[in-house]
C-alpha cells in the first residue's frame, strides 16, 4: 500500500481541519478530502490518556458517518426522481451502484492531548492557561497521546491505536511564551504544545518518538492501519 496518489485504490477522508495532519498526510503521498466533525469533545471524559484520545476520535468518526448517511440519504432522495423520470431503470442504475462503490474509502479521524505530571491537558481555555502551561514546560517535559483511527466505510471494519511521545525542553525565555501567546496559535492546539512552530523549536531539547505524531498524525501506525482494514 505503498501506492502513490497517482495509483490510489482507495478514497480517504480526513476527518480533522488540522493544518498539520493535512500537511502529514499529504507527504505521506495521499489524495484525500477533509471533513470536520462537530462534537463535545468536553462531554467525553475518560481517566487514562490513552482512552480519551481513543474515544474522541470513534466519536469523530460516529460523527462524520452521520453526517455521510444524511448526504447519502439526500442524493438517494434526488435520485428516486431521476429514475421516474426515466425511459428504463437500466439508465440510472449505473449511477447508483456504479465506479464509486467500487473502491473502498477509508476515513482517518485522529485526537490528542498532553500529559503534563500526569494531568491530561486538552486546548488552553483562555491565554492565562496557555501561557502557565509553556512555563511548565521551560527547562520540563511533557508527552503527547495522539490517536488514529482508520475506518473502512465499504466494510465497516475499524482499527485504531495510540502513540505516545515524550518531549524535552530547554529553558524557554519569558519574551518567546508572551509572543506565542499573542501570536494565538498554541490557543488551538492540546496542551498549547506546538513543537514545529519556529520560536518553540530551539527549546526543543530531545523528543522521545516521532514528531509526526507530536504534530497529530503518525505516519507509520497511520499506514499499518491503513493496511489492516483494506
Amino acid at each position: 500500500m505503498d501506492s502513490t496518489s497517482h495509483h490510489q485504490q482507495f478514497k480517504i477522508i480526513l476527518g480533522s481541519s488540522s493544518i498539520a495532519r493535512k500537511q502529514i498526510l499529504s507527504h505521506m503521498g495521499f489524495q484525500f478530502t477533509t471533513m470536520y466533525a462537530d462534537i463535545d469533545e468536553k462531554a467525553i471524559r475518560k481517566e487514562k490518556p490513552e482512552d480519551l484520545v481513543m474515544a474522541l476520535a470513534e466519536a469523530k468518526a460516529d460523527a462524520i458517518v452521520g453526517k455521510l448517511q444524511n448526504i447519502k440519504n439526500q442524493e438517494t432522495d434526488g435520485k428516486s426522481t431521476l429514475v421516474i423520470a426515466a425511459d428504463t431503470v437500466e439508465n440510472v442504475e449505473p449511477k447508483l451502484h456504479g465506479s464509486e462503490d467500487a473502491e473502498p474509502t477509508l476515513l482517518i479521524t485522529c485526537d490528542q492531548v498532553v500529559v503534563y505530571e500526569g494531568v491530561i491537558r486538552e486546548k488552553p481555555s483562555n491565554k492565562e492557561e496557555a501561557r502557565q502551561f509553556l512555563k511548565d514546560y521551560s527547562g520540563g517535559h511533557a508527552a503527547t497521546v495522539s490517536s488514529v483511527l482508520v475506518t473502512n466505510l465499504k466494510t465497516g471494519l475499524k482499527k485504531g491505536e495510540w502513540d505516545k511521545v515524550e518531549i524535552h525542553f530547554h529553558d524557554i525565555p519569558e519574551e518567546i511564551i508572551e509572543s506565542l501567546i499573542e501570536e494565538g496559535i498554541v490557543l488551538n492546539v492540546a496542551g498549547g504544545l506546538i513543537i514545529e512552530h519556529p520560536l518553540v523549536l530551539p527549546y526543543v531539547k530531545q523528543v522521545v518518538g516521532g514528531t509526526d505524531s507530536v504534530m497529530g498524525l503518525p505516519k507509520a501506525l497511520t499506514r499499518r492501519l491503513m493496511n489492516e482494514v483494506l
